[in-house]
């Protein structure tokens, strides 16, 4: 008799034994996934909520030193590069000295004199279209 095979323990596991695991993690799987799928859009959404209200910090910054927002045309690039004609600049006003895009990689909307505020900063979410909800929904200045 070969001693390979002495005992049931030794011949390793049986096909109905591996079904079981893999059925069982098929499960985890299945219902753990969308939990954490919808987590992480969320998540992207509070950054973006996070962005906004530092671009509104650097957009008052700005204001201190210049006397007026920037307006439409000068837009957010404002924070990082002199805008022509500004001589009490002080600047760059963002950390990275660059603009950055909202978690989906769009660039963020600027308006001045804004609709709803003094200034209205606006990410359209993962669409990139007005409205939307879920991670789609539009993250914006004057909420």
């Amino acid at each position: 008799m070969n001693k390979w095979f002495n005992s049931r323990r030794d011949r390793g596991f049986t096909l109905i034994e591996l079904l079981v695991v893999l059925a069982i993690l098929g499960l985890l799987v299945g219902l753990v996934g969308p939990q954490v799928m919808d987590q992480l859009g969320g998540s992207k959404t509070k950054a973006a909520r996070v962005q906004v209200a530092d671009l509104g910090a650097a957009l008052d910054l700005y204001r201190l030193d210049v006397g007026h927002y920037p307006n439409s045309a000068e837009g957010l690039e404002a924070l990082v590069s002199k805008p022509s004609g500004q001589s009490k600049w002080n600047g760059p006003y963002l950390k990275k000295s660059k603009v950055p895009t909202d978690p989906w990689g769009n660039e963020y909307s600027y308006r001045f004199p804004g609709e709803h505020g003094a200034y209205d900063i606006i990410s359209l979410g993962a669409d990139n279209a007005e409205g939307g909800d879920g991670e789609d929904q539009d993250v914006v200045s004057w909420e």
